[in-house]
């Protein structure tokens, strides 16, 4: 009889420590990769979708073009995607950002657009009575107030961008997805779900990070949930000693 192996790799465990402290530079590299083609996607995404919301805001014709395109190219597949990028950026690091900027804009665009569409418009006409000018208004009152539902968007494309990276692989620029696509390959379990759990690790940390971000940066928030809080409490207090007093008079 053949002796069982004593180390997990040998075993082709799903589960093993020792893959972890023998590939700790390939995963913290895998890594790296990862991140960099998150956050250079999310921002240059960022960057063109607060024009292009500002644009449909201002000009209402423009809203439905922006969008229709933005939702189209968010319907293509990543394997189409990227094939048709390839011509541009050939294989390497830009085709995968390039294909993750074009799918966060539809997600982005519609969230900031609908944060500028919920800003008051007696605001708007409160601040022109002050002096504002367009740039002034849209930067210190448009803006500001449209954040929460901004950061929104931002957070669903941040999740969405760091699952999508994984897809790069196919032009072996995938990050953690490298690890996944060749572990599939040749069936080491360990490194298919080291790297797959590590996926979700940076998705669940870059929602939470965000999440934090967007309440220090729209305290006035905080305040709306506990005023509405503190009013359905007193308003279900106040309903259920009216139901008693109508009860001790019955």
């Amino acid at each position: 009889m053949t002796a069982t192996p004593d180390d997990c790799l040998a075993r082709n465990e799903w589960i093993c420590g020792e893959y972890l402290s023998t590939r700790r530079e390939i995963l913290w590299d895998a890594v790296l990769q990862h991140l960099q083609i998150t956050v250079v996607a999310v921002f240059l995404g960022l960057v063109t979708a607060v024009p292009l919301a500002v644009a449909a805001r201002r000009w209402r014709w423009s809203a439905g073009p922006v969008l229709g395109v933005t939702t189209i190219l968010y319907t293509i597949p990543s394997l189409a995607m990227f094939s048709l990028l390839l011509p541009v950026y050939g294989l390497s690091a830009s085709l995968v950002v390039a294909g993750l900027v074009l799918y966060s804009l539809t997600l982005l665009v519609r969230n900031i657009l609908a944060g500028l569409r919920a800003v008051p418009e007696e605001t708007r006409q409160a601040a022109r009575g002050m002096g504002y000018g367009p740039v002034r208004l849209l930067l210190t009152v448009e803006l500001p107030l449209a954040l929460p539902a901004a950061m929104a968007g931002l957070r669903i494309a941040t999740v969405s961008a760091v699952s999508l990276v994984t897809i790069g692989a196919i032009v072996g620029y995938g990050g953690l997805g490298n690890l996944i696509y060749s572990g599939m390959n040749t069936y080491f379990k360990a490194q298919v779900l080291t790297a797959s759990v590590l996926c979700v690790v940076i998705a669940i940390a870059a929602d939470v990070l965000l999440l934090l971000v967007q309440r220090f940066a729209t305290p006035w928030t905080r305040g709306t949930r506990a005023t509405r809080q503190t009013r359905a409490t007193r308003g279900t207090k106040g309903t259920r000693a009216t139901k008693a007093t109508r009860g001790a008079n019955a």
